[in-house]
C-alpha cells in the first residue's frame, strides 16, 4: 500500500464531515447540477466515488453505474451508504489505469480527483478511451487558488496532511488545461462554496 492510498483509507470514516459541513455548501450544489447530467438508459462509470457523495445523486438516474476508487475503505463506505441502489457494480480501480473496454460508457464522471494526479493528462485519455463516442464525459474538480493565485487556506491545511493536491487549479487555469489537451467542445459550471469547484464537461465526438 502506497502513501496516497493509506492518507484516503484512514481519511475514509471521517471524510463526510467534509462533505457534509465543511464544504456541504459547495457540495450541495454540485450534487443538484450533477443530477441533471444522466438520461434512464445510460450505462455510467464513475472514477473516484469516494464514499459514495455523487453516487447516490448518479444512480437513481442511470440503468447502470460502475462506482469504482483506488481506495478499499472509500468503496466500502460508498457501498453501505447506497445500500438501497440495486443498479450499482463497486470495484477497486486507477483512473489512470482502467480496466474496462474501449467505449463502454455513455456516461464517465470524474469527480474532484484531477487536481490529485501527478499525470491528469493520463487520466483524462483513459476517461476518453472508455467514453462512447457521442457520450459526455463529467469532470467536477475543486478550484483551490483565486484569480490572485491565493491559494484556499484549508486546502494548504489538508495538503499537509497527505491530500496532495498536485495541480492548484484557478477557474481560469482549469480551462486552460483542457484546452491543452486538444478539448474545445467542453461546457464549464462554476460551483461557488468553501472550496468552490468547477464542472467540465466534454461531448465525446
Amino acid at each position: 500500500m502506497n502513501n496516497k492510498t493509506r492518507f484516503w483509507d484512514c481519511s475514509a470514516s471521517i471524510y463526510d464531515i467534509f462533505v457534509n459541513i465543511i464544504n456541504a455548501r459547495t457540495h450541495k450544489a454540485l450534487r443538484e447540477k450533477m443530477a441533471t447530467f444522466f438520461e434512464p438508459e445510460d450505462i455510467v462509470l464513475e472514477c473516484a466515488c469516494g464514499t459514495g457523495m455523487l453516487t447516490e445523486v448518479i444512480a437513481p438516474r442511470c440503468r447502470e453505474l460502475i462506482a469504482t476508487d483506488f481506495s478499499e475503505r472509500m468503496l466500502e463506505k460508498a457501498e453501505k451508504k447506497c445500500k438501497n441502489h440495486n443498479n450499482i457494480s463497486f470495484k477497486l480501480a486507477d483512473i489512470s489505469s482502467l480496466g474496462f473496454k474501449n467505449a463502454t460508457f455513455d456516461k464517465v464522471v470524474a469527480g474532484n480527483v484531477i487536481h490529485l494526479l501527478k499525470d491528469p493528462n493520463e487520466a483524462l485519455k483513459e476517461l476518453d478511451r472508455v467514453c462512447k463516442p457521442k457520450g459526455k464525459i463529467v469532470i467536477p474538480t475543486y478550484i483551490n487558488k483565486q484569480s490572485n493565485k491565493k491559494e484556499n487556506q484549508f486546502a494548504k491545511i489538508i495538503e499537509k496532511f497527505g491530500a496532495g493536491f498536485q495541480e492548484k487549479f484557478t477557474f481560469s487555469s482549469y480551462r486552460k488545461f483542457f484546452t491543452n489537451a486538444g478539448y474545445v467542445d467542453v461546457q464549464y459550471i462554476r460551483v461557488e462554496g468553501f472550496i468552490p469547484c468547477s464542472i467540465a464537461i466534454i461531448s465525446k465526438k
